[in-house]
C-alpha cells in the first residue's frame, strides 16, 4: 500500500498523497480477511494483558492503602501514610526513565498522542513506572501505559510470526490492538475508537481500512469481559470508568447556555495553567531523576496530606486518578460543603499537575475528576442544575488537556449518559475550550523569548 508522490500546492506545500490502492478493493481482497481474523485474535490477548494489567494496579492500590495498615493495626492510615508509597513510586519512575529503554513510556504533559508502535523492548520500562505511577497513588490514569502494552504486545506476537508482514499491516495491527486496550477501562469499544482515530489523526479513503480491525479486536476484546452465553465475563468493576447516575435534563435553557460559555472558558484557562505547571515540573526534575522525581511524588503526598488535615477528607481522594472515587462524590455531594470542593480542586490540580510532569500515565481520568467535581461546585449558580453542569465541565476539562474535541464529546456523554439535553451544551463548551486553549498556546509562544545568539 505505497502513496504516489505529493503534488505541492500554491502555498508550497505538499498536498495529501492520494492512495495507489482503491481501499473497497483492499477490504475484498484475502490478505485483509487474514488481519481482521488476526484483529480478533489480538483482541482477546490484548484484553486479557489489560485486564491483568488493571488487576496488579487495583491491587497495589488496595495492598498498600487499606490491607496493609490493618495488618499493622490501624484503624485508619495515619496521616503521613501516602509518604513511603509515593517515595517509592517516584524511585521506581526514576528508574524506568533513566535506565530503562523508552524512558517509561508517553510524557502525559503531552496530553494523548498515540502514534507509531511500541517495540518490546520499551514494555518493561511503560509497565513499571504506569504500576508505579497509578498503584501506588500519583494522579494519573492507565490510559496511555494502555495504548502502549496493548501496542508493544502486538509487535512482540507479529514479530513471532516468520511471515514477512508489511509495515503498514502491522500499523494497523497496532492501532487495533491499542482499541482493545482502551475498551477495558472506558467499558466501551466505541470510545477507544474515537479517541484512536482522532488522537492519532486517522483518516481520509483509508479510514474504513484501519477502523474495522480495531472495531473487531475491540469487539471481541469485550466479550472477554461481559461474558459469552454461560461463561462469567471478567469483573471490571473495581476501575472500569462508571456511568454516573444522574438526573435527566430535559432541554437546555438559556442560562445554561451562558453559564456554559463562561464555565467552559474557566475550565480551559485552569487545564491550560495546570498544564504549564506539569511542563515546568517536567524540566525541573529531567536533570536529576533519582532526586527529583521521588521529591516530586512526595509533593504530591503533602498536598494530598494537607487536603485531609484542613478538610477532614481521606487524602485518597486528592491521590490517584479519581475514576474509583467519582461516584462517592457524586453522592455524598449534598454533605460536601463548597469550600471543601473548591479545597478539592485546587489540591487535586496540584497533584494532576506534578504527577503529570513527574510520573507516568494517563492525562485523562484525572481532567475527568476535575470537570465532575466543578460540575458539582457549578451546580449551585443560579439557573444551572447539576446534570448539564457535570457534563459541560467534564468535556471542557478533557479537551482542554487532550486537544481532542470529538473524543471528548463523546467521553463526556458516555460517563453523564444524561440525553439529549445535555449534549447540546456539551458540544457548546468543548467547541469554546478548544478553541480557548489554542488561543493560548498562541499567546504563550508569541511572548515566548526566543534565544539570540552573543554578538
Amino acid at each position: 500500500m505505497s502513496n504516489a508522490s505529493p503534488e505541492s500546492d500554491a502555498d508550497g506545500t505538499a498536498a495529501q498523497a492520494t492512495p495507489s490502492v482503491d481501499p473497497a478493493e483492499l477490504m475484498r481482497s484475502k490478505q485483509y480477511r487474514g488481519l481482521l481474523v488476526v484483529s480478533g485474535l489480538l483482541g482477546v490477548v490484548v484484553s486479557l494483558a489489560s485486564w491483568l494489567f488493571l488487576e496488579v494496579t487495583h491491587w497495589l492500590q488496595q495492598s498498600v492503602y487499606v490491607d496493609l495498615p490493618d495488618s499493622l493495626g490501624y484503624d485508619t492510615p495515619p496521616w503521613w501514610w501516602p509518604l513511603p508509597p509515593l517515595a517509592v513510586a517516584g524511585l521506581a519512575v526514576a528508574i524506568a526513565v533513566a535506565r530503562l529503554p523508552g524512558r517509561g513510556g508517553h510524557e502525559p504533559s503531552e496530553g494523548l498522542k498515540p502514534g507509531g508502535t511500541t517495540s518490546p523492548i520499551q514494555v518493561p520500562g511503560v509497565v513499571l513506572a504506569a504500576l508505579a505511577s497509578i498503584g501506588l497513588g500519583l494522579v494519573l490514569g492507565p490510559e496511555a501505559p494502555l495504548i502502549a502494552l496493548g501496542s508493544g504486545l502486538t509487535v512482540y506476537l507479529v514479530g513471532l510470526s516468520r511471515r514477512d508482514v508489511p509495515d503498514q499491516a502491522r500499523l494497523v495491527l497496532a492501532a487495533a490492538a491499542s482499541f482493545a486496550a482502551l475498551a477495558t477501562i472506558f467499558g466501551s469499544p466505541v470510545i477507544g475508537a474515537v479517541i484512536i482515530i482522532e488522537a492519532a489523526g486517522l483518516g481520509g479513503p483509508m479510514l474504513p481500512v484501519i477502523l474495522l480491525p480495531g472495531l473487531l479486536a475491540s469487539g471481541i476484546g469485550s466479550l472477554v469481559f461481559v461474558g459469552i452465553g454461560s461463561l462469567t465475563g471478567l469483573s471490571t468493576d473495581a476501575y472500569a470508568l462508571p456511568p454516573l447516575s444522574l438526573a435527566p435534563y430535559p432541554e437546555p435553557t438559556v442560562a445554561a447556555f451562558l453559564w456554559t460559555i463562561l464555565l467552559a472558558l474557566v475550565a480551559a484557562v485552569v487545564v491550560f495553567v495546570v498544564v504549564e505547571l506539569a511542563k515546568t515540573t517536567q524540566q525541573l526534575v529531567a536533570p536529576r531523576p533519582f532526586l527529583m522525581y521521588p521529591a516530586a511524588a512526595l509533593a504530591v503526598g503533602l498536598v494530598a496530606i494537607a487536603f485531609a488535615e484542613i478538610s477532614d477528607q481521606t487524602a485518597n481522594v486528592v491521590l490517584f486518578s479519581g475514576q474509583e472515587a467519582m461516584s462517592d462524590v457524586v453522592k455524598d455531594a449534598s454533605t460536601i460543603s463548597l469550600g471543601t470542593l473548591a479545597f478539592l480542586i485546587a489540591c487535586k490540580a496540584v497533584a494532576w499537575a506534578i504527577s503529570m510532569g513527574a510520573a507516568r500515565g494517563g492525562p485523562t481520568f484525572p481532567a475527568i475528576f476535575l470537570g465532575l467535581t466543578g460540575g458539582l461546585l457549578a451546580a449551585h449558580l443560579p439557573g444551572f442544575d447539576q446534570t448539564p453542569a457535570i457534563g459541560v465541565l467534564i468535556g471542557a476539562a478533557v479537551v482542554a488537556v487532550l486537544r481532542l474535541p470529538l473524543s471528548a464529546i463523546v467521553i463526556a456523554l458516555l460517563i453523564t449518559q444524561a440525553g439529549l439535553g445535555v449534549a447540546p451544551l456539551v458540544i457548546v463548551a468543548v467547541v469554546v475550550a478548544y478553541i480557548a486553549v489554542l488561543l493560548l498556546d498562541a499567546r504563550r509562544n508569541a511572548v515566548a523569548p526566543v534565544a539570540q545568539p552573543a554578538g
